[in-house]
């Protein structure tokens, strides 16, 4: 019997997108002829996540999970929003989730080579190859943040909602506080409401990007000045303007999107003497489906014509 090698199971793997374990299996039923192996996987259904692997994946979900204290945002993409109706296709985001917020995984290439919460012979990334030979859709996942708090609240908010925990939009706002009391855990959940509408740059003026700050402070000078005013009179009128900018842009500045007559900042405050504890916001993360990637225009009548020969 041919032995197998780790350099076979790499080669059948390049060839056919299989995962790691389902190559050595092929090219052991096979006696190690490879020709053979990549027939035995395509008749398995498992040869064709290779050929997918290179379309657009730009449609999927935002899935959020969430335990004591802690907290999992991620983004596992599809190509078509279609697939997101898929059961398969949701229990794999909401087993990825749980996968990491179970052992607090704090980057995608850790997750990536985790164990599969399926089956610990293969990783995650097998894991997910499978699923692409299985659903017919090139599957990415592209990102995910974990965030943990030592004392206060977690605020989460899904938007367009396909299932429980996962969506279009997802947010995670973090409040550190001595209190957890309703009053707190309304508040977090308000903000996080409020982060998916009105998408804020920053939390506060501070970790505003600094280019963003000179720019809009260049525009504003330019356009005062134009208007023949005074120097000590530009010099307001750009004041005033990037006062007006922040309160668009940083979190603590911006009108809450509900009740456009209370800023976030007065809100949180509002709360913090109710319960009678300090209440700050450390953190927030928005992720918007398919943010920054170049979705590929598909002419439908020229790919039937295309596949009919």
């Amino acid at each position: 019997m041919t032995e197998i090698n780790a350099s076979m199971v790499k080669d059948l793997r390049e060839k056919t997108g299989a995962g790691m374990m389902d190559c050595k299996k092929a090219l052991v039923g096979c006696n190690g002829n490879m020709e053979e192996a990549v027939d035995w996987l395509r008749k398995k259904g498992l040869a064709a996540a290779g050929k997918r692997s290179g379309r657009v994946a730009s449609e999927g979900v935002i899935v959020i999970a969430t335990a004591p204290n802690k907290a999992i945002v991620l983004e596992l993409n599809a190509e078509t929003d279609f697939v997101t109706k898929n059961d398969k296709f949701q229990a794999l985001a909401r087993n990825l989730a749980a996968e990491a917020l179970k052992h607090d995984i704090e980057s995608m290439e850790t997750l990536l080579t985790r164990e599969s919460p399926y089956d610990n012979s293969k990783t995650v990334q097998e894991e997910i190859v499978e699923h692409i030979a299985t659903i017919g859709e090139n599957l990415t996942l592209r990102r995910l943040d974990y965030v943990s708090l030592n004392s206060g609240v977690i605020g989460s908010y899904i938007h367009s909602s396909v299932a429980e925990g996962m969506g279009k939009i997802g947010v995670l706002v973090l409040l550190e506080s001595d209190s957890v009391s309703e009053e707190v855990k309304t508040l977090a959940k308000q903000i996080a409401m409020h982060v998916a509408a009105a998408k804020p740059e920053s939390l506060n003026i501070e970790q505003l990007d600094q280019a963003l700050i000179e720019k809009e402070k260049s525009i504003f000078a330019e356009q005062a000045l134009a208007s023949g005013k005074p120097a000590a009179v530009v010099e307001k009128m750009v004041e005033g303007r990037m006062r007006k900018f922040y309160e668009e842009v940083v979190l603590l500045e911006q009108a809450y999107a509900i009740d456009n007559k209370i800023k976030i900042s007065q809100m949180i405050a509002d709360v913090a003497k109710k319960v009678g504890s300090q209440i700050k916001v450390t953190k927030f993360i928005r992720y918007g489906l398919g943010e920054g990637i170049e979705k590929q225009e598909s002419n439908f009548a020229a790919e039937v014509a295309a596949m009919a020969g």
